[in-house]
């Protein structure tokens, strides 16, 4: 059973010792839609799918959520419809009928969780527990069909305008064309696995205008045996610090890897492991910023929603980039022309190295939170320890985005160059979503 039933079992158990008819106080309780984004966090990883496509299910599954909060909370939040592309209208609720408003953002928030990308009954067993929950404590008859039904009803309607995002055209596009020529990127070991969704770009953005709305500057043309050139510079750069990593940067390294699933290799034994994405490691901040400033179970969604729509966007950037650019990976060069033996620390991800994924979406992650609950915002990040590394605290999300800038740096898989202006361009793309998007009234 995952850590979240086991959370909720033991919630439950201590509410039991209260009144039977205290749904409500299970319902808008904050913690319970943490721990339901966690308990797709956890079918994102079990399921492998790569950062990208788990940035989809986060996306409209926050969404989802999101639209039914301010379908019952008109006063407070405003509908998404209109403000993020080719979504035009939300359902609204049925006059005269009672519905408990944060349990059907719940059941839509799993409907799109697994139903955007994973096979239908992913979540099935999490919401059955759920509902019983809530019937359990109270919930009556009539709200549970009307909550089921209206949150059913929203979640077709966001299924069926995320149908159209070009996802599924996609996935039959053309693979990526490795061409071994100096500078351009070819796969890297152990895995040699293919370019990850080199046709990302034409997934269809939220707030974005296009895939090219920030188009960073080149990255340093390709000269390694100029010693004096800027790329020879950065390669020797990330060598020098892969051979001397202290404790601290290789805990930091770590902290930040969210590979999501490595090949582990020990002579003729290979395994694999699995970790949260970057976008599952910043749904886990979301929840423990919520919980740390204790606010309420609508800013909470608020706060997924906002976040997660500043990452769709920013992945769609950057891998923009990355495949316009399509620059080879640290590894590669120092292993052909300098080192065959040198390994980094982290293990190097299949696609293009300019710009950085972790260090863009971060970035836009951090200026979505910083705007929902502002900057000099002390936390402790919490989410490693289920992985065995210890945590790191952080006196704001714009400081925890500039210490993963250096962890793919320390990491040995991007150079630096690479995440200064990543993280400049994820800035870019959550302010955009800041300034365009009017959701808390």
């Amino acid at each position: 059973m995952r850590i979240a039933l086991l959370a909720i079992a033991a919630w439950l158990a201590v509410s039991a010792c209260n009144t039977k008819n205290d749904y409500k106080e299970i319902t808008s309780n904050p913690f319970l839609y943490s721990r339901t984004v966690k308990e797709l966090n956890n079918v994102v990883m079990d399921n492998n799918f790569p950062p990208i496509i788990a940035s989809r299910n986060y996306l409209y599954a926050n969404i989802a959520a999101y639209e039914i909060i301010a379908a019952g909370y008109p006063d407070q939040y405003q509908s998404l419809a209109g403000q993020v592309n080719g979504f035009t209208a939300v359902p609204a609720a049925p006059a005269g009928q009672e519905i408990d408003f944060h349990f059907a953002s719940i059941l839509a928030f799993c409907k799109l969780g697994e139903a955007v990308t994973f096979p239908e009954g992913s979540m099935q067993f999490y919401v059955d527990s759920l509902k019983k929950l809530v019937k359990e404590h109270g919930m009556p008859g009539s709200v549970f069909k009307n909550t089921v039904a209206y949150a059913d009803t929203v979640g077709k309607a966001i299924l069926a305008w995320s149908k159209k995002d070009n996802y599924a055209q996609t996935r039959t596009a053309p693979k990526y064309t490795v061409i071994d020529t100096p500078g351009r990127w070819i796969p890297t070991p152990p895995m040699y696995a293919q370019a990850l969704e080199p046709h990302w770009n034409q997934i269809r953005t939220m707030v974005m205008d296009s895939a090219d709305m920030f188009t960073p500057p080149p990255p340093p043309p390709f000269d390694i045996k100029n010693k004096n050139s800027l790329y020879y510079k950065e390669v020797m750069a990330v060598k020098n610090a892969g051979d001397s990593l202290t404790d601290e940067q290789m805990h930091i390294a770590e902290f930040w890897d969210d590979l999501g699933t490595r090949l582990n290799v020990s002579g003729h034994v290979m395994f694999m492991t699995k970790k949260f994405s970057p976008t599952g490691h910043w749904m886990n901040i979301v929840g423990i910023a919520a919980q740390t400033a204790k606010v309420d179970f609508n800013t909470t969604v608020y706060a997924y929603a906002k976040t997660a729509i500043a990452m769709f966007d920013a992945f769609i950037q950057c891998w923009d980039e990355k495949f316009r650019s399509n620059t080879v990976r640290p590894e590669t060069v120092i292993n052909k022309y300098i080192d065959a033996d040198w390994k980094p620390f982290l293990q190097t991800p299949p696609f293009p190295e300019y710009t950085c994924g972790h260090s863009t979406v971060s970035s836009s992650a951090a200026e979505a939170l910083t705007s929902v609950f502002g900057d000099n915002f002390v936390y402790t990040d919490t989410s490693e320890l289920e992985f065995g590394i210890k945590n790191r605290s952080f006196t704001s999300f714009r400081q925890a985005a500039l210490e993963n800038n250096w962890a793919r740096f320390y990491g040995g898989i991007h150079f630096h160059n690479s995440c200064i202006v990543s993280t400049e361009y994820g800035r870019k793309v959550g302010d955009l979503i800041n300034q365009r998007l009017r959701m808390k009234k």
